[in-house]
């Protein structure tokens, strides 16, 4: 009776473990299912390619920074200057493309975002500060010198040589949604793929173990801040590129919607563990959430709320993951 009693207990804790793993897994992929089955039930205009295509094309931008700080919440770190790194990248981009050439202001956004985002990682690991303290410093510094480029004036940049970037289309599809799947891809590549994709994995879940095993953290550390700086820069580019307009203050908040998108992609808040496509599903979630609002005339104030409740479940998750 008492080797029966145990038996049934295990096993009911195992379908616990099974239920809890599935749901960190596949969980948003399920809320976005049931989200977008009651947004076309309230709103016919919502299940159409159209717009479909239109919350792809908009959430872009934000996917692309999600897509590489996935590797640096893997690796254990937090990067709150995103927002900033796509400003300076792309009041740069456009005082390039209006006072020099639109091609070198392209190429430039993605080059200062990489910069930015290696003295980030140099900062971390040279003076041993923690990335929240870190970024966070460095986000003003970043937006005073978006500021100094710009001297606190919008640039705009009117040239069709520039504005294919944000607003092209391949058939029906945006360029943006192209490059968007294309980094993508590349992340899911890296991350999962190749040595560097261990050593990021392994940084995150145990760092001194990765030490003694040979693995060089701090470059580790210092490449995944580079992606996520370059994702930044590319997404800034695109939004220039999209609305003509160079701004100092562009991507103000960025930084909070892309590590909301990344927790609530499953990752790990505590490193070691997340995937690059969960954390583009939960851009998508809030997209569609913000969308679904918007269409039907929600007060806003609502969407914060079914976002912030969201996310503080998915955080819980996370938490409960690491506990076990």
């Amino acid at each position: 009776m008492a080797q029966a009693n145990i038996a049934a207990s295990t096993s009911a804790g195992l379908r616990r473990f099974a239920v809890g793993d599935f749901l960190r897994e596949y969980g948003v992929l399920l809320i976005i299912v049931l989200l977008m089955i009651g947004l076309s039930f309230l709103s016919p205009s919502f299940l159409t390619p159209r717009n479909l295509l239109n919350i792809l094309n908009q959430s872009a931008p934000l996917a692309l920074i999600a897509a590489a700080l996935t590797l640096v919440i893997i690796s254990g770190g937090f990067d709150l200057s995103t927002g900033a790194i796509f400003g300076v990248a792309s009041v740069t981009a456009a005082w390039l493309a209006v006072n020099v050439d639109p091609t070198l202001g392209m190429i430039a956004g993605p080059v200062v975002g990489v910069v930015l985002g290696v003295i980030n990682g140099l900062i971390i690991t040279g003076f041993n500060v923690h990335s929240f303290l870190a970024t966070l410093a460095s986000s003003m510094v970043y937006r005073g010198i978006a500021v100094l480029i710009t001297g606190g004036a919008l640039i705009p940049v009117r040239m069709e040589e520039f504005a294919w970037l944000g607003r092209g289309r391949v058939g029906m599809v945006n360029v943006a949604v192209i490059l968007l799947a294309i980094f993508t891809i590349i992340m899911m590549v890296l991350l999962n793929r190749t040595t560097f994709g261990r050593r990021v994995i392994a940084v995150g879940g145990n760092e001194e173990a990765a030490i003694l095993s040979g693995v060089r953290t701090n470059l580790v550390k210092i490449s995944a801040f580079g992606l996520t700086g370059f994702a930044a820069g590319l997404a800034g580019i695109i939004a220039v590129s999209r609305i003509s307009m160079g701004q100092p203050q562009a991507g103000v908040g960025m930084e909070l919607e892309a590590i909301a998108a990344v927790i609530l992609g499953g990752t790990s808040i505590y490193g070691g563990a997340g995937a690059v496509w969960r954390s583009i599903a939960g851009v998508l979630l809030l997209a569609l959430i913000g969308n679904g609002f918007n269409i039907l005339n929600v007060n806003p104030f609502y969407k914060d709320l079914t976002t912030g409740v969201i996310i503080v479940v998915a955080v819980a998750l996370s938490a409960g993951k690491k506990r076990r």
